[in-house]
């Protein structure tokens, strides 16, 4: 036997029965209340060419993009991400659809070293887009939908921490400093790595109360108070604004009745190629990156042909499971309600129960192997499904139940009630 024909890749999983039956109920109950929500879903290529997620931006980096090559010699990619290719159709099929746009997707993502997946480069990923509109109250409702899907899925102990890009590209414009500069300051603030910022901004003529002004970005965290912290430095026209917007969408949330989920943090700072204005990542108990992450990007859809702003987040499933498993909250398991076994005369009428249990919404297994009863009961027992149903005849159907050994004489049409 070859030496890998067993195993899967490194960041490859099987996932096995009780942990599918969980995530694909998981991905149902998100994709229903997107559906409650009014948004619509799609689905993009699992293949994809290199292209469409190859931008100057550098939100995905070459290195994390799985490729191969086409019979033609063109490059093509596992798709690494699902809001690029929402941008791409919004730009070229749906260019002259009516806006506001509102998508979802439910679909697996390809990346190396994503520790977002839970260091898995194949993921699952959920999410919607509103393409088209830019206002507080867009930026509002993704993030209470982000935080309704939680909710969705059985967590409830986690944080919304919600930035504005903003508000740091506000204060950048005032020192003077390269892109180079600016990008080693964002770095620095986003881990708040306080000694290394002091260090740097003291090597730059950079006016004191700037100085002090970043220096104090990355404390500028915690509850809504901290907009008003921030406001008594000493403001720029697009830094307030940074802000007001901020303090809006606040506001908004605070009227889904969703305040107590959320969370502020100005010196959140991620992608200034990409992310353009409101920024938000999710936490929880037990997983040590972000489970969700999101924001506005008013530049993307652009890149495809067509000027178009946007807001989205995405969530990972599998960092999803792994919270739930974590905090010990129960997911449901895959379980089956009744065998049906036959003798050779009730076989047609143990097809016709099975049926009509079916239609109820029971979840019936059908003994495929002639065991007899006694040997019916003991498989059922060792599946733990709750009682054996065993269809002599036309007239003779007897009911097992496993737990208590209590066997009951019926007809069809007491079964089927």
């Amino acid at each position: 036997m070859d030496k890998w024909k067993i195993y899967t890749p490194e960041g490859a999983q099987d996932i096995l029965f009780d942990e599918c039956f969980a995530k694909r109920n998981i991905e149902q109950k998100i994709r229903n209340l997107f559906r409650e929500c009014g948004y619509y879903e799609v689905e993009t290529p699992t293949l994809e060419f290199y292209d469409v997620f190859a931008s100057e931006n550098g939100q995905i980096p070459n290195e994390t993009m799985f490729k191969i090559f086409d019979q033609q010699g063109r490059i093509l990619v596992l798709r690494p991400d699902l809001t690029v290719p929402i941008a791409r159709i919004t730009a070229t099929k749906y260019r002259n659809m009516k806006f506001p746009l509102r998508y979802f997707y439910i679909g697996n993502t390809f990346r190396y070293n994503e520790l977002g997946g839970g260091k898995q480069k194949e993921f699952t990923q959920a999410g919607v887009e509103i393409l088209g509109v830019s206002t507080p109250e867009a930026e509002a409702e993704v993030i209470a939908t982000a935080i309704t899907s939680l909710r969705c899925t059985g967590l409830d102990n986690f944080q919304i921490d919600i930035g504005q890009i903003d508000f740091f590209r506000g204060i950048m414009e005032e020192t003077g400093l390269s892109e180079k500069e600016i990008e080693q300051v964002r770095v620095l603030i986003d881990k708040k790595d306080n000694v290394a910022l002091e260090e740097l901004v003291y090597t730059h003529d950079i006016r004191d109360d700037l100085k002090e002004l970043i220096l104090n970005i990355p404390g500028l965290f915690g509850s809504a108070d901290v907009i008003e912290k921030a406001e008594e430095i000493g403001l720029s026209e697009k830094t307030q604004k940074a802000i007001d917007n901020l303090r809006k969408v606040l506001e908004i949330l605070d009227d889904y009745g969703y305040s107590k989920y959320v969370s502020v943090d100005l010196g959140m700072i991620q992608s200034l190629n990409y992310y353009t204005g409101i920024i938000f990542r999710g936490f929880t108990y037990g997983v040590g990156f972000p489970i969700l992450t999101g924001g506005s990007y008013n530049n993307l859809v652009g890149q495809f042909g067509k000027n178009c702003p946007a807001t989205g987040y995405s969530l990972g499933i599998n960092m999803i499971m792994g919270a739930l498993e974590r905090q010990k909250i129960e997911t449901d398991k895959p379980h089956v309600d009744s065998l049906i076994c036959y003798g050779e005369k009730g076989r047609k009428n143990a097809f016709k129960i099975c049926n009509e249990l079916r239609n109820q919404g029971l979840s019936v297994e059908i003994d495929i192997e002639n065991k007899g009863i006694d040997s019916a009961k003991e498989f059922a027992k060792g599946k733990d499904i709750g009682g054996v149903i065993f269809v002599f005849d036309e007239k003779k159907i007897e009911i097992h139940d496993i737990e208590s050994g209590e066997i009951t004489a019926t007809t069809i049409e007491e079964l089927v009630k």
